[in-house]
């Protein structure tokens, strides 16, 4: 069973960052988007024009939290072999009717790539007074150039 970190959220926290559950990496260091091809912190990093990305994970977290980013997870656990959400089965979603009251300024879900859509949208349906914003996924195994991730990225801030 791979279970799902806590969530990076606070009381100023206004878009939500998804993704489906930690991959194979991330579970090994216990850090979001810890795969060294991953783009999800380049992108974030290019966006908010603070490059170097930082290699300590707390500096990228406080990033995030600066700009009213928060980042979690659909899923709080499931079975998965490897890396994939292809290979997702048995999952349970995490508590989102909690996290929302909360955190009520949150007006804005960014879901790292479609199987995160897919998993939310299935349980929770669309929510009043949240826009959705459907991102291709930051991981290495989706094709898709980092030029063209970061084009479409970069709507979600707009």
């Amino acid at each position: 069973m791979i279970n799902s970190f806590p969530p990076f959220v606070n009381s100023s926290t206004e878009i939500l960052i998804l993704g489906t559950i930690p991959g194979v990496a991330s579970l090994a260091k216990q850090e979001y988007y810890a795969h060294q091809r991953n783009h999800f912190w380049k992108i974030i990093y290019t966006l908010l024009n603070n490059l170097p990305v930082s290699e300590v994970f707390e500096e990228k977290i406080k990033l995030l939290q600066t700009n009213k980013i928060g980042l979690w997870d659909v899923l709080e656990n499931c079975e998965r072999k490897g890396s994939l959400d292809i290979h997702i089965k048995n999952q349970a979603e995490n508590d989102f009717k909690t996290l929302f009251k909360e955190f009520p300024a949150i007006t804005k879900i960014v879901f790292n790539g479609k199987e995160a859509h897919k998993y939310f949208l299935k349980k929770f349906g669309q929510i009043e007074g949240i826009t959705y914003y459907v991102m291709p996924s930051t991981s290495p195994a989706n094709t898709v150039s980092f030029e063209n991730k970061l084009k479409i990225w970069s709507t979600f801030l707009d």
